[in-house]
């Protein structure tokens, strides 16, 4: 009985989020579709980084360097052959790229697959670290990846970055991945790999005594997590229409790290929640960025005000709710672990 009322509960909201995008894509104006498709793709992004430092234990923040290469991948894959040359006037895009032009599905896949590949070529040596070490070793994967891209005029543009990206990302797309990457974590965690991705969170020496390849483990949820980073960047490429080297900076990280501690770790429906909220937010505190006019007081603009506030309330999370602002309901919290 209840696992068909949760059927039936996970029916409805579906029903419901496609009725929502459905009028919000017929009624709203461009600004706030955008918004929408930003929450869309930041639930993917928060989802995926769940996966490996909340699901499995792993603290990783290279996840700017995986959207770099999905974005860049999309963007290049997709765009028509005169836009290249547009793009690519200071040196001549490589030969082998120069007459591409892919649609948005297999581009979306394509960088996915890729991100994936770098994930588990990156991984490989890095998951042998641990904590602080894991984390540094994949902020600098990240960093290498941005000045790479900066210096690889003939196939990535450089510093100039890619202009005229078909528009192909709307409501529809993104947050058409965002349900298939909430169904496949879901669907991973209820699996035999998502018990030992767990068992690997709580206690590596029990895990590895129970039997469970650590290794081969983490570097599978590190790949997972990569290829969604991957797809995401390739949203964002697809809906802005131009990228640039300077947009995967570690700043981008730092909020889809925002998202999964706001949303608490290990929990999906907290992610969702936490993605959506910050994304708006984030739109909506532009004004602390801005100079205000109180009428009896003048505020000058500061930028970065608007972080100031989120790390604030990051803060305060930490200390007051420290496994999310979302609580699982009593008992669910060792669900996996008893099945």
């Amino acid at each position: 009985m209840r696992e068909k009322s949760k059927t039936q509960i996970t029916l409805v909201l579906l029903v419901l989020t496609a009725l929502g995008l459905f009028l919000a894509n017929r009624y709203l104006d461009a600004y706030k579709i955008r918004i929408i498709n930003l929450s869309g793709i930041y639930i993917t992004l928060g989802l995926s980084m769940n996966l490996i430092n909340g699901m499995t234990g792993m603290f990783s923040l290279g996840h700017a360097g995986f959207m770099a290469i999905g974005a860049y991948t999309v963007g290049i894959l997709t765009m028509p052959v005169t836009m290249k040359e547009m793009n690519f006037f200071m040196q001549p895009i490589v030969p082998f790229l120069a007459n591409v032009e892919w649609g948005f599905l297999p581009a979306l896949l394509a960088a996915g697959l890729i991100a994936a590949f770098f994930g588990i070529l990156i991984g490989a040596p890095v998951l042998r670290l641990t904590d602080d070490y894991l984390a540094i070793a994949t902020l600098g994967f990240a960093e290498i990846i941005r000045v790479v891209f900066t210096n690889t005029q003939s196939l990535t543009n450089g510093a100039l970055g890619l202009k005229g990206i078909p528009n192909y990302t709307n409501i529809w797309w993104s947050w058409g991945v965002a349900l298939v990457t909430v169904w496949f974590i879901w669907f991973l965690m209820k699996g035999t790999y998502g018990k030992a991705f767990l068992a690997i969170r709580e206690d590596e020496v029990a895990a590895r005594a129970m039997g469970i390849n650590l290794f081969k483990h983490k570097v599978m949820s590190f790949a997972f997590g990569c290829f969604f980073a991957g797809v995401a960047g390739g949203l964002m490429a697809g809906m802005l229409g131009t990228i640039d080297p300077n947009m995967f900076r570690i700043t981008l990280t730092f909020n889809i790290l925002l998202i999964v501690v706001l949303g608490g770790l290990g929990k999906i429906g907290g992610t969702i929640v936490s993605a959506v909220i910050v994304t708006v937010m984030m739109e909506a505190l532009r004004f602390l960025d801005e100079a205000m006019d109180l009428g009896f007081v003048q505020i000058k603009g500061i930028p970065g005000m608007r972080m100031v506030v989120f790390s604030i309330i990051l803060i305060i999370v930490v200390i007051v709710r420290e496994k999310g602002f979302v609580r699982r309901p009593k008992g669910r919290e060792l669900t996996y672990a008893k099945n």
